[in-house]
């Protein structure tokens, strides 16, 4: 596999049609006609690699969100991005360019889909712009960073998202419901763990000044984001450890992080992340009353689950990014409640994050983790 988009797009397989509850059914039938809504969230995308692109494809099938427009360095994608998506000329933007989208009405809010190590810049700009900002997870570099994209959004008046697709996914969705309604009884323990074999040793994601970090930072964030919402708690104290087996694709960035987050209840979440094998994806948390356990756990889907009164019996597949792109519309334009997916969830994240670093260069000592 030559990336992780690869690797994740081999596992979206199907479209089916979906409504869940408290948001809108945002896929039909092949055989049924899309009917859009009538307010509609106006998206441009900024960033027109790999994932722009799966979540441009998801879109045509949202019915409250539309891609209108783009912000790219690379001529040759703004040109075929344009004719695919029938966006025009005036919605279109370059990195130079982008600060004049704050006189541009038909722009609702921008999602931020560069390079890890760019998105506090490219935040910024938007911030500034007056538009609002989803931004692709992991938010930023660290919780310095990420408080600092709070900050500025905060004083332009804008709202700020992070791209936890999962928060609009049935299965994971129904985990929450069962853990937060008391069907799993008190949480005991949990399990996850996020990696794939990372392919051409080039790409930016091996590349520290452009991601930011390696495994952990990219797909470990998962994990650590899936043990916070299997329990409902955060993290008082980590320790983490690295693998390294090959330390010249893998200079720059980690190759393995297995980690431990201890919560406030007594639950030690025992997780793991990594760029170097496959078949490395689960979620599992057991209650007093009951478990699931989502594999696939957190790539493209079809998720699959089960709990100990049987299988998942969740509605077909349908794209994860259709269902955030509509699940995000139906929040901003008509006040649905935040499935906690705001630039906090993402700070929340980032924190613990540093945490992990910190742990793995003290040698997997324990680290009290500090909200400050």
């Amino acid at each position: 596999m030559n990336s992780r988009r690869d690797f994740l797009q081999k596992v979206s397989l199907g479209i089916g049609v979906t409504a869940l509850a408290g948001l809108p059914a945002t896929a039909a039938a092949p055989s049924v006609p899309l009917v859009r809504a009538e307010k509609q969230l106006r998206v441009a995308i900024m960033g027109l690699g790999g994932y722009a692109n799966i979540v441009a494809d998801a879109m045509q099938k949202c019915t409250m969100a539309t891609l209108v427009g783009v912000v790219s360095g690379t001529p040759s994608k703004i040109d075929t991005w344009k004719k695919k998506y029938n966006i025009p000329d005036k919605n279109t933007y370059n990195y130079e360019t982008v600060s004049e989208l704050k006189n541009n009405p038909d722009i609702d809010i921008v999602y931020v889909t560069t390079p890890n190590s760019l998105h506090h810049k490219h935040v910024l700009q938007i911030a500034a712009t007056g538009k609002h900002v989803i931004c692709e997870k992991p938010v930023a570099d660290n919780a310095k960073q990420t408080r600092e994209m709070i900050a500025a959004c905060e004083k332009a008046g804008v709202k700020f998202y992070i791209g936890y697709r999962l928060h609009f996914e049935p299965h994971t969705r129904e985990l929450i419901r069962m853990r937060e309604s008391g069907e799993l009884g008190k949480i005991m323990h949990v399990n996850n763990y996020m990696g794939f074999k990372s392919g051409d040793p080039t790409q930016w994601r091996l590349k520290k000044a452009l991601a930011g970090g390696g495994a952990m930072m990219d797909v470990g964030v998962y994990a650590l984001n899936g043990a916070r919402y299997c329990t409902g708690e955060e993290p008082i104290w980590v320790t983490a450890q690295e693998t390294k087996t090959d330390p010249i694709k893998f200079k720059e960035v980690d190759e393995t992080i297995t980690f431990q987050l201890g919560f406030p209840s007594g639950v030690i979440a025992n997780c793991g992340t990594t760029y170097n094998f496959n078949n490395f994806e689960r979620l599992y948390v057991i209650g007093e009353k009951g478990f699931v356990e989502l594999s696939p756990a957190f790539g493209y889907g079809p998720i699959k689950g089960r709990t100990n009164a049987g299988p998942m019996n969740m509605p077909p597949h349908v794209p994860h990014q259709t269902l955030q792109m509509d699940g995000l519309a139906d929040i901003i334009l008509n006040n649905k409640p935040d499935p906690h997916i705001t630039g906090q969830e993402g700070l929340k994240d980032m924190i613990v994050v540093d945490a992990v670093y910190e742990s793995i260069r003290k040698g997997g000592q324990k680290i009290f983790i500090n909200k400050a």
